[in-house]
């Protein structure tokens, strides 16, 4: 009996051993099996990542130069591209200057701020961040500008308003708009003097510590939330006109309905309202709701024009300078610095470059400077700054080359040079242009929320900050509107900055979010700091050197570095003793002793 239990006492260990056995078989099996699957996982993803960069990576970067047919291509391109932005300043800018009926001066300020958006693309892409990227008007100029004009000095007549009183050669009414553009003008270039000099002392690096997605956020889409009310009642003389829109489609390798959705949507409304028009669907009489979406309102401005046209300073007379429109000008400025320098990065990342080291950033504000100098002494009523509708462009077409961008820039100054070009654009049906607004000013808005990604949006601090200072912003301006004597200190001057910076809503949705961003106590991962002031990794931009695409041209660099006083100068490139392979081996040691 017991030798009996004794050998099933066995058979039962020798059965539990082989079980053991063979478990722990299995599970090294199974192992094996999920670190294969796990490695093969890695090189998907490896390969996925290699794919996508190389997805990504640029036909011609910032130094290539395309065939010349193809830059002629992508000249157009980008300045059909910075098309809608640049006729929409002074369209806006002509109610505050009391044009609303002087087409023919509307289309001369068209020409002249082609002109000037023109020679500061060459500017900037020669001499400035050398980086591919457009310059135009700048919107954050707009709105601290329509508040000075809305000074109750400064409010247009009651017969200017009546185009059947307005004579637009008689010398009252010249005076009349032409002493508003040059307060303009000579309040522009004092406040571009502060741009010049934040940019070539090297100060926006400084700045930049302090402004981040918080206050760029509320900043950039009351910029466009201002201009509401232009938008409605340019769009409600026809709702349905301004809201037609257009199928995009793919045409050849580049999406032209992507890149230009904004000239292709003003061209199809501008052929429906031709068609409307001369099957006399819209009715000829000027009281009824529609008129003016005829084509044939403003058809003798065309005919009135002039071929040739040149642009030069101090075509309106003398500038003057006004204290409040100095400082409103100042509030938009400073806004739009700190979206230069994320424009920079962004198109650094798209064109293939290397991220702009402190002397490009710097020369690029101070260039932009430069550009706000010449537009407000050749009279355009605006300053210049980046487009950020053509960096998207360079993601889109995936052509870098600033070969391009300086062709575009001639082409702007060839067409600022021809007068018919501007009165053409004059002529563009009233509810197309409300319909341009209403995206244009739409997708400002959007592009400033956007900064908003940076930051965690889950932390109750920031909703906070955002929510109060863009509300805060539409409160205080429509309040002091509409109580004008609650500013009142006794002394002009100081009333005049008051009610300019209390009215632009850019100003105190900005300030507003500056101050309490800076104040509130948060970590700079939760402001977004972090990714804010980061830059971009270098993936396929290893290939460039950052001093071949920031240098300055012409051997410039190479005199300069000979210089020991070079190093005290923020804006020069810096020469860098050590090679590229000293630093490769450098940093493959430390890996290796890692």
């Amino acid at each position: 009996m017991d030798s009996v239990k004794k050998s099933s006492g066995q058979d039962n260990l020798a059965f539990d051993s082989k079980f053991s056995f063979l478990l722990c078989v299995e599970v090294q099996m199974q192992e094996q099996v999920n670190y294969q699957l796990e490695t093969k996982a890695d090189k998907t993803n490896q390969s996925s990542c290699v794919a996508e960069e190389d997805r990504n990576k640029p036909t011609y970067c910032v130094t290539d130069v395309p065939p010349w047919y193809l830059c002629i291509f992508l000249a157009v391109q980008h300045y059909l591209t910075a098309f809608g932005g640049i006729i929409t300043i002074p369209l806006i800018l002509s109610e505050g200057l009391c044009l609303q009926h002087d087409t023919l001066t509307q289309s001369l300020l068209i020409n002249t701020l082609f002109f000037v958006s023109g020679l500061c693309t060459i500017l900037q892409v020669t001499f400035g961040v050398r980086l591919p990227i457009l310059q135009g008007g700048t919107f954050a100029l707009v709105t601290p500008a329509m508040a000075v004009l809305s000074l109750p000095e400064w409010k247009c007549p009651a017969w200017t308003q009546n185009a059947s009183l307005v004579n637009t050669s008689s010398p009252d009414f010249i005076e009349e708009w032409q002493s508003r553009m040059r307060t303009l003008q000579g309040s522009i270039m004092v406040a571009s003097v502060l741009q010049i000099l934040v940019g070539f002392s090297g100060l926006i690096g400084f700045l930049m510590r302090f402004i981040g997605p918080l206050t760029i956020a509320p900043t950039v889409s009351l910029i466009g939330l201002a201009l509401y009310d232009s938008a409605g009642v340019k769009a409600g003389s026809h709702w349905g006109i301004s809201a037609f829109k257009t199928k995009k489609r793919k045409n050849s390798k580049f999406y032209i309905f992507q890149t230009m959705p904004i000239l292709l949507g003003i061209a199809v409304s501008w052929l429906f309202c031709y068609l409307l028009t001369i099957f006399d669907v819209l009715p000829s009489d000027s009281t009824q709701y529609g008129h003016l979406a005829r084509t044939d309102v403003k058809s003798n401005v065309v005919s009135k024009a002039p071929w040739f046209t040149l642009p030069y300073p101090g075509k309106w007379g003398i500038p003057t300078v006004n204290l409040a429109a100095v400082v409103g000008i100042l509030a938009g400025i400073i806004c739009s610095m700190a979206e230069s320098v994320g424009d920079y990065h962004a198109c650094a990342r798209l064109s293939g470059a290397p991220p702009p080291p402190k002397h490009a950033i710097s020369r690029g504000i101070g260039v932009e400077g430069i550009g706000s100098l010449l537009a407000g002494a050749f009279g355009t009523g605006n300053g210049t700054t980046s487009f950020s509708e053509n960096v998207a462009a360079l993601g889109i077409t995936r052509v870098g080359s600033r070969t391009v961008i300086l062709l575009s820039g001639f082409l702007m100054i060839l067409m600022g040079l021809v007068g018919k070009i501007g009165a053409i654009f004059t002529t563009i049906p009233t509810p197309v242009i409300g319909g341009m607004f209403l995206i244009m000013f739409g997708i400002i808005s959007a592009a400033g929320i956007s900064n908003l990604q940076f930051t965690d949006m889950n932390s109750s601090r920031n909703i906070f900050v955002f929510g109060f200072s863009i509300f805060s912003a539409l409160v205080i301006p429509n309040w002091i509107m509409k109580n004008p004597g609650v500013l009142e200190t006794g002394v002009k001057e100081v009333d005049q900055v008051l009610h300019v910076l209390f009215t632009t809503h850019m100003f105190v949705g900005g300030f507003l979010g500056f101050f309490l961003d800076n104040t509130i106590p948060g970590t700079k991962r939760e402001r977004g700091l972090l990714t804010w002031n980061m830059g971009h990794p270098e993936g396929s931009s290893k290939a460039l050197a950052s001093d071949k695409v920031y240098s300055l041209p012409f051997g410039i660099t190479s005199c300069l570095q000979s210089k020991s006083w070079v190093r005290y100068i923020p804006f020069c490139p810096q020469s860098d003793h050590k090679s590229e392979d000293d630093i490769q081996s450098r940093g493959t040691e430390q890996m290796t002793r890692v």
